[in-house]
């Protein structure tokens, strides 16, 4: 259920070049952090040295933080996805446009989730069918 909008679909009003260069940049800055956030994982937190932990339950509850933080990881990789598609919008000129009804997406919900795809509406609409079918 996409909107039938083009690249060229109306820009939200008052989102200019300013703004979207904005937007860009904060979603650059997420998106550098995430990166910094996986490799640090990825040298830190990716081995578990039994010799280093006095019983199993040092090691229980390590091996329990190692999946924790994993599975942070790998949301944070969906964030990345978002992210990206995000900042393609911003090139193609679709960024701020809602993809289910093609509106406007207020400049307020950009600024508290820039990666967000969905008018607020739209959003609090899909959030109602997901909590009666979910």
């Amino acid at each position: 259920m996409t909107a039938k909008s083009s690249p060229e679909a109306k820009k939200p009003e008052g989102l200019k070049k300013k703004e979207l260069k904005r937007f860009r940049e904060l979603l650059l800055e997420k998106k550098d952090e995430i990166l910094k956030n996986a490799k640090r994982t990825l040298n830190e937190d990716m081995t578990l040295d039994s010799d280093d932990l006095a019983d199993e339950m040092d090691l229980a509850s390590s091996e329990y933080l190692q999946s924790f933080t994993f599975r942070l990881r790998g949301r944070e990789k969906t964030f990345l996805k978002k992210i990206d598609h995000a900042l393609t919008k911003i090139d193609d000129g679709s960024f701020g446009i809602c993809e289910e009804c093609g509106e406007p997406i207020h400049l307020k919900r950009l600024d508290a989730r820039p990666e967000t795809t969905l008018c607020i509406r739209c959003k609090e609409d899909q959030e109602r069918l997901e909590k009666a079918y979910g």
